[in-house]
Order: structure tokens, then C-alpha cells, then sequence
């Protein structure tokens, strides 16, 4: 430990006023981070699926552009992890949003130029800022106690609302704007997806300082006992495979069946006659719901558990893929109550996993073990958007949705399961 880290560890052991003045910094980092990573997040979401049916003209392979990023995020979740673990958060985060910055521009090239090649590459490498828009959730936890972290993770991402709303609602004007420069209009979305992940990443590079991942580890290297410790800063002494494993599984399950559902959406709303507006209106109350109720959610899984939250994902998906399948195609009211309790249920879902893998993990190893289990998340992600529209050109979005409720239905086990030990 060198004495500069030696030096910045005493000082903060030393004044817990400190670490309350880091956390608090720290969060409203971030939270400026995720209104741009928000909208880079969602601005693609909205018309992937539809930029890419346009230019392969069938609907089979319009999960692919979620299969992509997803399948991307995965790679970036797990560099991006390796990175903050060796160097901390603002590294790792930096890294990740400039490279989906850099994924979206690739995407418009490849629209003007139409090239599906191209087009299939930046997908891929879009990924990498979906995966640190939602890694970006654990640097609110690194200077917080097991009471509030479910808070803290809420905190962070309640703040992505603004930019997940207001990405889709701007599909229309970034469209007209693309077109006015010559650009087809559906990669306008990207235009504004390119620039709002850039813009989060030199957030993170240029305000995240001290880094905070980086003051817990050099707190713990310095400490010679548990009593050492500031008691802001609680660790287990090793990981705990159980609470990891049940973390992850229900951010899996979440994440296959919201990814599934919502891929489909535009799709589904596009041959019953809904324009880009009324889309971009539905996926963007839908992302909304995945990061508005994020604040009442995290005081909810710090008040009465992580399992109980859990349940109430797994039933929140149900009713929503039941809505789904039963909405008349083209009311546009049953749309929007089915896609915003596919974001409820995804919210509920990825607080109380998130919190129980901060819970089972220690700074050694935090980061990394974080990354892996979002390499996971993305890879289930990639799954349900390749497969969801196979199964819509197969059979009907109608089957995908009920398919999508049965499958949250497996948190049930999950839970039984966890609750028979301590998580």
C-alpha cells in the first residue's frame, strides 16, 4: 500500500464526516451520470428493433438488435468490472459509456451507408454502455451500510427516469433532425444515444474524484481489525455463494423476460397501426417504470427484505405478460399499463438482487464478482431478445407475453429456496 493510498485511508478512517460527504458526492455524481446514460439507453431501445427490420425487411429478425447489445453488454459488464476492480469506478465507468457512445455512431454510419455488417458490429459494441448504465447502480453502494444500500442503489438510478423518458419522446424530432442532414430517420435515436453516453462518460472521468470503490479498498488494506473499521464501511469476511447465486438468478429471470417482452412491443404496435410517437410514447412510461418507482423500491428492500421484493417481481411480471397478451393490438391503454408493470416488475426485481449480491460480497472482490454476475444478466437479456421474435414470427406476440409471466413464475422456487438459509 503505498503511502499516498496509506495517507488517503487514514483520512477518511479517521472521519466518518468525511465518508457521509463522499457517499453524498458520489450519488449525485452518478445520478448526473444516469440522466444521460438514460437517454442513450433508451433512444435505442426505442427504434433498434425497427432500424433493423426496415432494412432486412422481416419481422424474424427484429430481436436482434437487443440480442446484439445485450450480447455486448455482457462482454463490456465484464471488462468493465475487471477495470473498476484494478482502478477503480471511474475508470471502469469512463471506458464503458465512451465505448456505447462510440457503438451508436458506428450504428448511424451504418444506416446512412446501409450496411448490415456495420450495423451488427456497432449494435455489439452499443452494448458496452447498456451494461455501465446499469453498473453505474453499485458506485452509489461502495461507502454504504447494509441499511442503505438498497436506498442507494434506488437513488442512483431514479435519476435515469428523467433521461429514459425523454429519449424515446424525442425519436420524432431526432428523426426530423437526422433526415434533415441526410441521415434516415430512424438513426436520429442513435444520433442522440451517441452523444448522451459520451456526455455520462465525462461526467464520470472528470467529476468522480476521490474515487469511491477506490477509498473502500485502500480503508480496508489499512485497517489491521474489525474494529478498525469505520462502521459506515461493513464487510463479510468471505463471499457468500448462496446470496450471490440467489441475486443473480433473480436478476436473470427479470431481465430475460422484461428484455423478451418489451423487444417485441414496437413491433407488435407498428403493424396495428401505431406511429413512432404513440411507440416512443409507450417505451418510454415503460423505461420510466423501470427507474421511477426506483427510490420507494430501494426503501422497500432495505425496510422489509430482499425476498419479499423478490416475490413481488416475480408477480408484478405475471400480471404484466397476461395484460400483454390479452390487450386488444390496438389500444394503446392496455399497452401502456402491460409495459409499465414490465418495468415495475423488472425495478423490483434488479434492487433486490442488486442488494443481496452488495451484501454477499466484500471490496476484494466486490467489483469483479459484480461484473460476472451482469456478464449473466446481459447474456439472459441477449437470449430473450433473440428468441422473442422467433417466437412472434412463429406464433404471436400474445404467446410471447404469456410465455414471459410463466417464466417469472420460477423466482417462486428461487425464493423458497433462499429463504431456507440466510441471505
Amino acid at each position: 500500500m503505498s503511502n499516498e493510498a496509506h495517507n488517503l485511508a487514514q483520512n477518511y478512517i479517521d472521519s466518518p464526516e468525511k465518508q457521509k460527504k463522499l457517499y453524498k458526492r458520489t450519488l449525485v455524481i452518478v445520478s448526473i451520470s444516469q440522466i444521460f446514460g438514460g437517454a442513450g439507453l433508451a433512444a435505442g431501445i426505442t427504434v433498434g428493433a425497427l432500424l433493423v427490420q426496415q432494412m432486412m425487411g422481416t419481422d424474424a429478425f427484429a430481436g436482434l438488435p437487443a440480442a446484439l447489445f445485450t450480447l455486448g453488454s455482457a462482454g463490456a459488464a465484464y471488462i468493465v468490472g475487471k477495470l473498476s476492480q484494478s482502478y477503480g469506478r471511474r475508470i471502469g465507468l469512463t471506458a464503458g459509456f465512451i465505448a456505447g457512445g462510440l457503438g451508436a455512431i458506428g450504428v448511424v454510419i451504418a444506416a446512412i451507408i446501409n450496411s448490415l455488417f456495420l450495423l451488427f458490429i456497432s449494435l455489439f459494441i452499443y452494448g458496452a454502455g447498456t451494461a455501465t448504465n446499469l453498473q453505474a447502480r453499485y458506485a452509489g453502494t461502495d461507502l454504504a451500510n447494509k441499511n442503505q444500500r438498497g436506498t442507494a442503489i434506488s437513488i442512483a438510478m431514479v435519476f435515469t427516469t428523467v433521461g429514459a423518458f425523454a429519449g424515446p419522446n424525442l425519436v420524432d424530432v431526432m428523426g426530423d433532425f437526422a433526415l434533415s442532414i441526410g441521415i434516415p430517420a430512424l438513426a436520429g435515436a442513435f444520433i442522440l444515444s451517441g452523444t448522451a453516453f459520451i456526455l455520462s462518460g465525462l461526467v464520470i472521468f472528470l467529476m468522480l474524484r476521490p474515487d469511491p470503490f477506490l477509498i473502500v479498498k485502500s480503508m480496508k488494506d489499512y485497517s489491521q481489525s474489525e474494529e478498525s473499521a469505520v462502521d459506515a464501511v461493513e464487510e463479510v469476511k468471505t463471499n457468500n455463494k448462496k446470496g450471490i447465486t440467489v441475486g443473480a438468478t433473480i436478476m436473470v429471470l427479470t431481465q430475460m423476460v422484461m428484455i423478451a417482452i418489451m423487444t417485441m412491443t414496437p413491433v407488435h404496435m407498428e403493424h396495428h397501426g401505431h406511429g413512432l410517437s404513440e411507440i416512443g410514447l409507450v417505451i418510454g412510461i415503460h423505461i420510466g417504470s423501470m427507474y421511477l418507482p426506483s427510490l420507494i423500491t430501494g426503501i422497500l428492500v432495505d425496510k422489509i427484505g430482499r425476498t419479499i421484493m423478490a416475490i413481488a417481481s416475480g408477480v408484478t411480471l405475471l400480471l404484466s405478460g397476461v395484460i400483454a397478451a390479452i390487450a386488444p393490438g390496438d389500444s394503446l391503454v392496455y399497452l401502456i399499463i402491460a409495459l409499465a408493470l414490465l418495468g415495475i416488475g423488472w425495478n423490483f426485481g434488479l434492487i433486490s438482487g442488486t442488494a443481496l449480491i452488495v451484501d454477499s460480497t466484500e471490496s476484494s472482490t466486490r467489483a469483479k464478482t459484480q461484473g460476472m454476475v451482469d456478464v449473466f444478466i446481459a447474456l439472459s437479456g441477449a437470449t430473450g431478445g433473440a428468441m422473442s421474435g422467433m417466437i412472434v414470427a412463429g406464433s404471436s406476440y400474445t404467446t410471447l407475453s404469456f410465455a414471459g409471466g410463466i417464466l417469472s413464475l420460477l423466482l417462486i422456487p428461487v425464493i423458497i429456496w433462499s429463504r431456507s438459509g440466510k441471505c
